[in-house]
C-alpha cells in the first residue's frame, strides 16, 4: 500500500476499494493515468489525527487534485469542518459525510479508520501534498491536450482558435501552479542590507537601472526590479519615441541588457526609427534614402554604437501573455535580460480564456504583467494608451489623470509607478503661464509611486529624430555650426560627448530651454512625426 518515501502504518489489512466508486486506472489507450494514491492516502490521515495539519496543505490542495473519487469526498468534508471552525477526527469526518448521505459512499466508518491508521504524524504531509498536485496537473494536462488532438483532427476546426485555446488552458495551469512560499524576515532583511549596500556603492545614487533622464532618475532611483511601470498617453504624444530614447540609454549607453516588445511596429519599423533617434537624420530624409553625404558620414559613425547593442526586440502581433511569459522566462535565461520593454499593453491578450468584458481582460493582462515582473524580478515598463477624457477636458489644462487610463482600473491598481506623458505643444499651447517657450517641451508626470515621491520631471522633445533627451543636452546637429560631420563643421560633436548622450555634467534637467535655442523646434504642424496623420497606423517615416 504504502511507499518507502513515507512512514506508514502496516495494519495488515487491505484497504476498503469499490471497483464501482475507483476512478478508471487507465485512459482509452492504456496508459495508466499519473496518480499517487498512496500519497493520498497519507495526507488524509494525517489530516485526521493533527488538528493543523490542513494549514499546511489548504493551498496547495483542492478537492480535484484527489484521483481517488472516495478521497475527493473525505477531503471535502474535512476543509468544510474546518471551515466551520469544528474539530476534525475520525468521529466528525464520519459524521459530516453522514450528513451529506456520502458515508458508503466512501467506503463506511471502516475506511475513514483505516485511513487514520496509515501515518504516524503529518510529519512529511506538505511534500506528500505537492506530490498529489503534480500528479493532477499532469492528468489535467492529459485531459485537455486530449481534447486538443481530437479537435486538431477536426478538418472544419480553425488553427488559429485552436491554438489560442490551447495556449489559455496552458496560461491558466501554469498560474494555478505559480505557489511562493511565505518567508521568515531575517534572510529578507539581509538581502534588503546587500540593495542598499550597493546602491550605497554608486557613485550615481542609483538603485535601480536609470532611464537616462536624470531628473526623473533623481525621483526614481532608477526602475527597481520587480516593479510594474506604465507609461500612460494619448496617441500621438510620443509613447514609442520615449521607449526607444530609453533603450537606447540603457542598451547602447550602458550596456544593459534591454527587451522591447513591439505589437504596434515592425522589427524594421522599430529600428529604423531607433537609426532616427541614435543618428539624428530626420525621418523622411532616411526614408528617401536621399541623405547629403555629411549625413552619410553621419550614419555611417553614429550607427555603430548601435552594432552589438544587447537590446532585443520582438514584434509578434496580437501578443498574449502566456507568450509574453514564455519569451521572457527565456530572455533573462540565455541573455540576462534586466528590463522589458512592452508597446504597447492594450494591443495583448489572454487568448483562450473567456472573459465577459474587455475591461476584464485587460485586468488580467496587468495582473500578469506584474507577476511576470514579480517572478523574473525585473522591472517592466508597459506602454498604455489613455482613454478619450484627455480630450474633452474644458480649459487648457490637458494634463492626464489616472482616471483616464483606458479600458481598465486594474491597471493603476498593479502598476507600482504610473507616467503620463503631457506636450503642451500638441494642443497648440506654446508658452505657460510665465512666458517660457514650450516648443519642442515635454512634461513627464509622475501620477502615482508606490514607493516614493510623485511628481513633474521637464524633458526636451525632438520630434524630428522621434527622440526625447535632457535640456542639458540640448544642441542641433542638424545645422552646420553643430555637426562635425557638416560643411563647415566645428568639430564639436553637438553637445553629446562624442556620440554619447550620457555626458558627466548634468545638472537636473528641470530648467526651461532659454527661447533662443527653440529655433530647432518649429511648432507642431511642421515636420512633427507624431502630429495627427490620415492613416494613423503609418510609420512616421
Amino acid at each position: 500500500m504504502a511507499d518507502s518515501t513515507y512512514s506508514a502504518k502496516k495494519t495488515g489489512k487491505r484497504p476498503y476499494t469499490s471497483k464501482k466508486e475507483q476512478a478508471p486506472l487507465t485512459d482509452n489507450y492504456g496508459h495508466l493515468q499519473p496518480q499517487a494514491t498512496d500519497f493520498e492516502q497519507a495526507v488524509l490521515g494525517a489530516l485526521l489525527i493533527e488538528k493543523d495539519a490542513y494549514y499546511q496543505v489548504s493551498e496547495i490542495l483542492r478537492p480535484e487534485s484527489f484521483y481517488d473519487a472516495r478521497h475527493r469526498i473525505i477531503y471535502e468534508a474535512i476543509r468544510r469542518l474546518y471551515l466551520e471552525e469544528r474539530p476534525v477526527d475520525i468521529l466528525t469526518v464520519t459524521e459530516q459525510l453522514r450528513s451529506t448521505n456520502k458515508l458508503e459512499e466512501v467506503g463506511g466508518p471502516f475506511y475513514i479508520t483505516q485511513l487514520s491508521g496509515m501515518v504516524a504524524s503529518s510529519a512529511h504531509i506538505e511534500y506528500h501534498a505537492r506530490v498529489i498536485a503534480q500528479k493532477a496537473t499532469a492528468r489535467e494536462l492529459i485531459t485537455y491536450t486530449s481534447g486538443i488532438q481530437t479537435k486538431a483532427f477536426d478538418a472544419t476546426q480553425d488553427i488559429d482558435e485552436l491554438m489560442q485555446e490551447a495556449e489559455g488552458k496552458l496560461f491558466e495551469l501554469s498560474q494555478t501552479n505559480l505557489k511562493k512560499d511565505y518567508t521568515q524576515i531575517d534572510p529578507v532583511i539581509k538581502e534588503a542590507y546587500e540593495m542598499l549596500q550597493k546602491a550605497a556603492a554608486r557613485t550615481d545614487g542609483m538603485s535601480g537601472i536609470a532611464s537616462g533622464f536624470t531628473a526623473l532618475d533623481k525621483i526614481t532611483s532608477g526602475w527597481q526590479n520587480s516593479d510594474l511601470v506604465i507609461l500612460a498617453a494619448r496617441p500621438a504624444m510620443g509613447k514609442t519615441a520615449f521607449a526607444l530614447s530609453m533603450a537606447k540609454n540603457i542598451a547602447v549607453d550602458q550596456q544593459i541588457p534591454t527587451a522591447m516588445f513591439s505589437l504596434e511596429m515592425s522589427n524594421v519599423q522599430l529600428v529604423n526609427r531607433m537609426i532616427v533617434n541614435v543618428c539624428e537624420i530626420k525621418g523622411e530624409t532616411l526614408k528617401s534614402g536621399q541623405l547629403k553625404p555629411f549625413e552619410w558620414s553621419q550614419l555611417d559613425h553614429r550607427i555603430k554604437q548601435l552594432v552589438g547593442a544587447p537590446l532585443y526586440v520582438d514584434d509578434t502581433p496580437s501578443l498574449s501573455v502566456f507568450e509574453l511569459r514564455t519569451k521572457a522566462r527565456r530572455l533573462v535565461r540565455e541573455h540576462g535580460v534586466k528590463i522589458l520593454m512592452i508597446d504597447y499593453l492594450q494591443l495583448m491578450n489572454a487568448s483562450g480564456m473567456n472573459f465577459g468584458s474587455r475591461q476584464e481582460e485587460v485586468s488580467t493582462i496587468s495582473r500578469s504583467l506584474k507577476g511576470l515582473a514579480k517572478e523574473l524580478n525585473i522591472p517592466i515598463l508597459a506602454l498604455s494608451q489613455l482613454n478619450r477624457g484627455v480630450e474633452s477636458r474644458e480649459g487648457s489644462d490637458k494634463r492626464p489623470q489616472l482616471s483616464d487610463l483606458r479600458e481598465s482600473g486594474a491597471i493603476e491598481q498593479d502598476a507600482d509607478m504610473v507616467l503620463f506623458i503631457h506636450r503642451p505643444e500638441y494642443y497648440k499651447i506654446y508658452q505657460d503661464e510665465a512666458g517660457h517657450d514650450l516648443r519642442g517641451k515635454a512634461e513627464i508626470i509622475i501620477a502615482k509611486h508606490r514607493n516614493g515621491a510623485v511628481g513633474n520631471v521637464l524633458l526636451t522633445f525632438r520630434g524630428e529624430y522621434a527622440r526625447f533627451q535632457n535640456p542639458e543636452e540640448e544642441a542641433g546637429l542638424d545645422d552646420a555650426k553643430g555637426n562635425p560631420f557638416a560643411e563647415g563643421g566645428t568639430g564639436n560633436d553637438g553637445g553629446f560627448n562624442n556620440g554619447n548622450i550620457l555626458s558627466s555634467n548634468f545638472s537636473g534637467g528641470q530648467e526651461f530651454m532659454p527661447p533662443e535655442l527653440n529655433n530647432n523646434f518649429p511648432p507642431l504642424s511642421s515636420g512633427d512625426p507624431f502630429a495627427p496623420m490620415e492613416n494613423n497606423n503609418e510609420p512616421p517615416f
